[in-house]
């Protein structure tokens, strides 16, 4: 019996490597709906192969090119904000969150609230309203499974076991494209430096965050919010292999890692099958190829990034909310030769300590509202782009 199933996201890598899944076993899926953003080729290419019914584009001035590459096909087109999460709203057995950025949460709420399966990989979800999203899925029976490499990896770690046992969570990171750098170069990296991974093939947003670490510091705030254990048992180390996703410690003292290659498709196959495992297209490590595994603690003075998510913790209420927004905007500027590499962080912490009162607000599952968050969001942004301005002179 096919299961029904929607992709938000599925232009970007992790709707790709959906995709690539689900076309493997095309007879096990009835794709209900496919979003994107510019990528009118590709979504449409996709919405007719897996004859998905319908096709949303982030981008109301491409509704016309969408509906013309989707002409005859049978697939419905639409666009805007509103028509992704109207269809987030078609009923599915599991939907997949992969808009990035804040403009996820909308949407991914509006999954869970149809009581199925929402497997997450849009991490600012959790970072901007944990709450909201944790307090929607209990009222309407649904699930969150992680899709963020690192959760994931907890996750499964964490199967059998209580989590009261649980002493410390430890995630791990690249070190992005920066990470042997002298500190004293990081003010002039550019931007394709920036932009290239290590590692990961991963989209030019992430890999950026992945350099100055912010990812890394936003799967902080979500392991707090989605694991539910204290800002001082969650620890953080730089493991260029990337391999050893993330690693769970219990009060007997002993570690649970998760173990395997660089490679999305197990994160999202896990999810996809879950309880079940399935068979994936990924790589078998040779360990005694591999030789070594290294790991060293992060660097603040390189990463101020990791030190913000633990005062963001410590604020809580909104916060989480106005730190995504800053990094965003800080991100924009980047990308548009505005900032420096290293005035990302300066422009974040700067919004963070004009808009400190966010922190007495949205306090629990029942004070956290979408209107509060988006309220946040939009005042957040707006600072960051004061900031950005005032430094342009």
């Amino acid at each position: 019996m096919s299961r029904k199933i929607s992709i938000l996201g599925a232009t970007g890598s992790i709707g790709q490597n959906t995709i690539d899944l689900i076309r493997r076993d095309p007879a096990g899926y009835d794709v209900v709906a496919l979003t994107g953003a510019g990528n009118i080729a590709q979504l449409a290419e996709d919405a007719i192969a897996l004859k998905a019914d319908v096709a949303v584009t982030a981008r109301e001035d491409l509704l016309d090119d969408l509906r013309d590459a989707l002409a005859g096909s049978g697939v419905e087109a639409a666009a805007g904000a509103e028509a992704i999460t109207e269809a987030s709203t078609r009923p599915a057995d599991w939907v997949m969150s992969a808009i990035v950025g804040a403009a996820g949460l909308a949407p991914g709420l509006a999954a869970l609230q149809q009581g199925g399966t929402l497997a997450l990989a849009n991490k600012e979800s959790l970072v901007c309203a944990g709450a909201l999203m944790l307090g929607e899925a209990e009222r309407h029976g649904a699930t969150i499974l992680p899709v963020d490499s690192e959760h994931s990896a907890v996750f499964q770690a964490l199967v059998g076991e209580d989590i009261a046992a649980v002493e410390r969570i430890i995630i791990t990171a690249s070190g992005g494209a920066f990470r042997d750098w002298p500190l004293e170069d990081l003010p002039n990296a550019t931007l394709d430096q920036a932009s290239n991974h290590p590692n990961w093939d991963m989209g030019q947003r992430i890999t950026i965050d992945s350099a100055s670490m912010f990812n890394k510091a936003m799967e902080v705030i979500e392991t707090r919010e989605f694991f539910g254990v204290s800002p001082e048992s969650i620890e953080v180390l730089v493991h260029p292999q990337s391999m050893i996703h993330a690693l769970v410690g219990f009060c007997d003292g002993g570690l649970m890692a998760h173990v395997g290659p660089p490679d999305m498709r197990h994160a999202i196959g896990y999810a996809l099958h879950h309880p079940q495992r399935a068979h994936l297209p990924v790589e078998r490590l040779d360990l005694a190829r591999i030789g070594q595994l290294d790991f060293t603690a992060p660097d603040d003075a390189r990463w101020p990034a990791l030190r913000l998510a633990r005062e963001v913790m410590a604020a809580g209420g909104l916060m989480g909310a106005v730190f995504n927004a800053a990094k965003e905007v800080a991100l924009d500027g980047f990308i548009a030769g505005q900032l420096r590499f290293t005035q990302m962080a300066e422009i974040v912490e700067e919004v963070l300590d004009a808009r400190a009162e966010e922190a007495a607000q949205g306090r629990g599952r029942d004070a956290m509202t979408l209107d509060l968050v988006a309220q946040a969001d939009h005042l957040a942004r707006k600072a960051a782009w004061a900031a950005i301005q005032k430094r342009a002179g």
